[in-house]
């Protein structure tokens, strides 16, 4: 981008950038801090976007792990009743607890995005691939859990 482009940026792409750059360096102890900060950014939209990728970033780091928990409920603090944000916490729970075999409901994977789904149809859960290979939102999410229930196991 030449200075020209960015000249004729608009502000809110600016923050966008800037929220995404300081989410990625920030610590775990002002982790929340910095959240609820870009959510207070005037435009909703855009700061939800920002703490919607800061979220996937962090959640792929710690589903597996003990920290999961209290980060999550730390997050879901935050956000509070924020529809995107608070909907992408839920469902990496969601996911969590299908990837690790912990107790989850089919009807919420069917409700939920097509992201998760995609992402849950690309596990090895025989359960959720039966689920989602049967009754998965789009063609592609339905072959993709057709295609993990004909893919061997590792060992």
């Amino acid at each position: 981008m030449n200075a020209e482009d960015s000249a004729h940026e608009p502000p809110e792409h600016a923050r966008f950038a800037a929220h995404l750059a300081e989410l990625e360096q920030v610590t775990e102890a002002d982790e929340s801090g910095r959240v609820a900060e870009v959510l207070a950014d005037p435009d909703p939209v855009m700061a939800g976007a920002a703490v919607v990728r800061h979220l996937d970033r962090r959640a792929e780091e710690l589903w597996p792990t003990p920290g999961w928990e209290q980060w999550a409920e730390a997050m879901a603090r935050v956000v509070g009743d924020r529809p995107f944000p608070a909907r992408r916490l839920r469902e990496w729970a969601l996911f969590r607890a299908v990837a690790l075999g912990l107790p989850w409901d089919q009807d919420d994977l069917l409700a939920s995005s097509d992201w998760l789904q995609l992402r849950t149809a690309s596990g090895r859960s025989p359960e959720a691939l039966h689920v989602l290979a049967e009754r998965g939102r789009t063609k592609r999410i339905r072959g993709t859990a057709r295609a993990g229930l004909t893919r061997p196991n590792p060992a």
